[in-house]
């Protein structure tokens, strides 16, 4: 058998990044130096010694990505409407002052 070569302590603590602070695990394994694959294996042990729900990567993320591609464009919307609100008022009181 081999012995690891990272501490149950940073792999928790690595684990806990991803999990609890929002950081994505490519972002995270770029940043330590990790190979993806590892500490997408680290989150699955993680996750079943703590009895955390597995998501399917291959269905809810596919949905998820829908979900999230809604959200960004109503927020996009909305962002857009105060931008041109925005223009408006400026160009109002720019005439104001002259």
């Amino acid at each position: 058998m081999r012995k690891s070569k990272y501490s149950k302590e940073f792999k928790d603590s690595t684990v806990q990044l991803i999990l609890n602070d929002g950081e994505s695990v490519v972002k995270v394994a770029k940043d330590l130096g990790l190979n993806t694959k590892t500490l997408y294996h680290w989150v699955t042990i993680y996750k079943k010694a703590h009895n955390i729900p597995i998501r399917d990567i291959n269905s809810s993320s596919k949905e998820s990505d829908n979900e999230e591609l809604k959200r960004l464009r109503r927020e996009n919307k909305i962002l857009k409407q105060e931008r041109d609100i925005l223009k408006k008022a400026a160009a109002y009181f720019a005439k104001e002052t002259l």
